[in-house]
């Protein structure tokens, strides 16, 4: 694991973006402009035509959403999809380390074939500014933080639908789901998934390894398909999928990884893949939330407020 120094994190909230330039300690200069101690170059690059976003713009963004965002993204594993001529371009999916930098380390670990990777994790704000100097547009983790990277503490149920579905048994599908896991005694917490569907997800004590893990995860979906095989499915096959939901449960396995809650994703209209409360899920669609939305949530009450004091565990 490389030894990079951490800073203290700044306190940075949503109000902080609306006097933004007190973070902007430097003016453009040479086609730059200084966020924090990262410089941004290029801007002015456009990332999302429609909807006139910029480089700069996505890096004030995550500046604002770093107080929300890093609990769930630092000292995991991550991987990230980097754009380098915008969203309309071609996007790449990266997951090994290319260049240090400060606030981002780089962690050995045996892969599937008992192989020793490379992969690396964000500490702190600069390496979350860092990446969007790099491109990048999405932030992906997985679900164990690096202290405890064989007991995963986070499971994710991507409800997706099949195409042209009605939002209403969309949100079906998400109470079906939630109705089961209330029935379990799990605590579960719901986010925009900035595409076609929700995303639920279930926070746990670190206390069982991937293979348990995954397994429970696999079966929830299989009950779900058991209970009401005209709704939903447990197999990824579209040709499955047809006028039903597929519960995607993989994104539970060792080396899996899933959208980071407040990530922007690579689609048009720069979506953000947001927490939202129980009571909003029959008033935000999957798609609801762009980047303007978010930043005005980000000085509401946080709907995610308790996740990280769950006691929950798997036996």
């Amino acid at each position: 694991m490389s030894q990079i120094q951490n800073k203290k994190v700044p306190n940075l909230t949503a109000a902080i973006y609306n006097k933004i330039n007190r973070f902007l300690t430097k003016p453009p200069i040479d086609n730059e402009i200084q966020v924090g101690k990262i410089r941004i170059t290029n801007p002015n690059k456009v990332l999302f035509d429609l909807s006139n976003v910029k480089k700069i713009d996505l890096a004030r963004y995550y500046a604002a959403a770093a107080k929300c965002m890093l609990p769930y993204l630092k000292n995991r594993i991550t991987s990230v999809v980097r754009c380098p001529d915008g969203v309309e371009g071609e996007c790449f999916f990266k997951k090994h380390l290319s260049t240090i930098s400060e606030g981002i380390s780089e962690i050995n670990i045996l892969n599937g074939d008992g192989e020793l990777e490379d992969y690396f994790y964000i500490e702190n704000i600069y390496g979350l500014i860092f990446e969007v100097q790099m491109n990048t547009v999405e932030f992906h983790t997985w679900g164990s933080r690096i202290e405890n990277l064989e007991q995963p503490d986070i499971m994710v149920f991507d409800l997706d639908p099949d195409e042209g579905m009605d939002i209403k048994k969309v949100r079906q599908g998400v109470r079906d789901l939630k109705k089961i896991l209330d029935n379990l005694s799990l605590t579960s917490f719901l986010k925009t998934s900035g595409g076609k569907g929700y995303h639920v997800v279930v926070p746990f004590v670190p206390s069982v390894g991937w293979d348990k893990f995954y397994q429970f995860a696999k079966n929830i979906s299989l009950l779900m398909e058991q209970k009401w095989p005209d709704r939903y499915t447990s197999n990824v096959r579209k040709i499955n999928r047809k006028n039903k939901i597929f519960v995607d449960w993989e994104r539970n396995g060792r080396g899996a990884t899933t959208v980071a809650p407040y990530s922007v994703r690579t689609r048009t209209g720069a979506k953000v893949s947001m927490p939202i409360s129980w009571k909003e899920l029959s008033k935000v669609t999957p798609s609801g939330i762009d980047i303007k939305n978010a930043l005005r949530r980000l000085s509401k009450p946080d709907p995610w407020q308790n996740f990280f004091h769950t006691t929950q565990k798997l036996n």
